[in-house]
């Protein structure tokens, strides 16, 4: 029986190990952290994300009820766009949907060794194939680094992603469940030096998004991550023939565009398919580049132009279905 050894608990991870479960494979996940944590993301999941749910048999997941976004909104200043999405979206915290998917890995029979056994998981034994989903590396750039950052916040809410565009940076707010907003984003450092690295200060420098927290109270302390690096998808080249990589390890796409756990749901179940099926690891990353590449582009793209005065009027033109898709990966090609 194949071995596949999963390092990552996330949703790459958890993903991976389901669909080689599926295949009959024997799975062990490394996972760092003893007890699942908030991790820094937009917790948004598009109608793609839930339907590779469904693949996986997340219907049968039971937890918090997830809360419906059914529109978009862009701010630019005093200047904004507005549509409705093309299909309703989803906001659940990264703690809900990492927990509901690595329990949902055990019960169908994952090995999962969590802190200090998961330390040691890589040391042990000899896997067939490797998952890596471990997330991404920190930039080690030293020029223009940017750090992400997020919240949860209660109060009122509303049915919308709003995405509140500055010089360099960004902060998306969003409802998840339990009637909870999803503040998070990412600012360039010098930005947060400005204010200590006070990230309620940095937001009230920017009076649309202070007067859009103003009625919310803020119930856990601001988590931060960084540096951060974007990063297009590895070629074949960049890893050995038994390691496949997934989510976040595979690339970093610019989180504004709403598809990173879309991106790391199909890659980690692809990854996961392609192990157990023992498929070379540079025919599975070049599938994943013909899915990817043009996604990861414009969204590349996109950020170049958010640093020109003129990207609102480049929006303002363009319809918001078009932006919401050009971004994401076409799903007909995954594996499985």
């Amino acid at each position: 029986m194949e071995t596949i050894l999963v390092v990552g608990g996330g949703p790459a991870g958890a993903a991976a190990a389901i669909a080689a479960l599926s295949e009959g494979a024997a799975v062990r996940i490394v996972e760092r952290s003893r007890q699942p944590k908030h991790k820094v993301c937009g917790e948004f999941l598009s109608p793609e994300a839930f339907h590779i749910l469904d693949l996986l048999g997340g219907g049968g997941l039971a937890g918090p009820k997830p809360a419906p976004i059914r529109k978009c909104l862009l701010r630019f200043g005093d200047r904004e766009k507005r549509w409705n999405l093309p299909e309703p979206a989803f906001g659940l915290s990264r703690f809900e949907l990492d927990r509901l998917l690595l329990e949902k890995a055990g019960a169908l029979g994952a090995n999962i060794c969590r802190g200090e056994c998961g330390a040691r998981g890589l040391g042990n034994g000899g896997p067939s194939r490797i998952v890596l989903a471990a997330g991404r590396t920190p930039s080690a750039s030293r020029q223009n680094r940017l750090f992400g950052f997020k919240a949860h916040f209660e109060g009122p809410t509303d049915d919308a992603v709003e995405l509140f565009f500055m010089r360099q940076g960004y902060v998306g707010v969003s409802p998840i469940e339990n009637g909870w907003t999803n503040v998070c984003g990412i600012a360039p450092e010098s930005a947060l030096h400005r204010h200590g690295f006070d990230v309620d200060e940095h937001l009230a420098a920017f009076p649309p998004l202070a007067e859009r927290l103003r009625p919310l109270r803020r119930r856990m302390g601001w988590l931060m991550v960084g540096p951060l690096s974007y990063s297009p998808p590895v070629t074949h080249s960049d890893v050995n023939e038994r390691l496949y990589p997934a989510g976040d390890a595979l690339g970093f796409v610019d989180p504004f565009t709403g598809s990173g756990i879309l991106n790391a749901l199909f890659t980690g179940r692809m990854a996961g398919f392609s192990a157990a099926r023992a498929v070379p690891s540079r025919d599975y990353i070049r599938e994943c580049q013909s899915l990817l590449n043009r996604p990861f582009g414009i969204s590349a793209l996109l950020r170049k132009l958010l640093e020109w005065d003129c990207v609102y009027y480049l929006a303002a033109l363009t319809p918001g279905r078009w932006l919401f898709q050009l971004t994401r990966a076409r799903l007909s090609g995954s594996a499985g």
